[in-house]
């Protein structure tokens, strides 16, 4: 796994990908920090891993996943990978912890956010750590989505396109709960799957098990079919 993980996340920066990903993240980010914090001049950092939060997942995320088994097949590689001397689920983890290192050195950014706030008052840790914890396991959930769809065809840009796809209906499970309010039993599974409403507990700083778990959970999903498809092409 760990020449894989190299591998991977080496590529980032062979390519204009992983510049292109952190540049839009600080961009992002230091645009809603100068206006919230710096000009605004509120002590809250909520502000902005709530407006980054949307665009990241929409926009950042699909673009960071895109490449990952798509450009494997597009090279024509992908049959060499598969039969080199390493499991499938080396290969999918590797791909996995490179990509979200990737997202977590880009929203590490927002720590340095947490110094200079520190610098004139007490900030609420608590929040911080929260927002900051709820973004790395909110993404590490897209990003094995991404992984997914990507080891699902050779196009970077339906690869891209599926990812988004995917995020926008998870941010958007909230509003079909009142449009299924008549229905108890599909509230409650909608509700459940809400992955915003558990992100916003994270916000407030609120670090509950259960939320964690259920994004550990939903990542272990995904993982482990990306890992299915790869065995059933490696023996077709």
């Amino acid at each position: 796994m760990g020449a894989i993980f190299r591998k991977e996340f080496r590529s980032f920066f062979t390519s204009p990908v992983g510049y292109f990903v952190l540049a839009l993240i600080f961009c992002l980010s230091g645009y809603y920090f100068t206006g919230y914090n710096l000009i605004g001049g509120s002590s809250e950092l909520s502000g902005v891993y709530g407006s980054v939060f949307t665009l990241v997942l929409l926009l950042v995320l699909p673009i960071l996943t895109m490449r990952l088994f798509s450009d494997e097949k597009r090279q024509r590689t992908d049959q060499a990978l598969l039969t080199a001397p390493v499991s499938l689920t080396a290969i999918t983890l590797g791909k996995f912890f490179a990509a979200l290192l990737m997202f977590a050195i880009g929203m590490s950014i927002t720590l340095v956010y947490s110094l200079i706030i520190a610098f004139q008052v007490s900030p609420d840790w608590m929040v911080l750590i929260g927002n900051y914890l709820g973004l790395l396991l909110m993404g590490g959930m897209i990003i094995a989505i991404g992984l997914f769809i990507s080891c699902l065809t050779e196009s970077q840009f339906i690869a891209a396109l599926g990812s988004f796809a995917v995020s926008f209906v998870l941010t958007m499970l909230d509003s079909l709960t009142y449009l299924f309010s008549g229905n108890e039993l599909l509230s409650k599974v909608i509700g459940f799957l809400s992955v915003t409403s558990r992100y916003n507990d994270f916000t407030t700083g609120i670090i509950n098990y259960d939320n964690i778990i259920f994004f550990l959970s939903f990542q272990a999903l995904f993982l482990f079919l990306t890992v299915r498809v790869l065995d059933h092409k490696r023996w077709s």
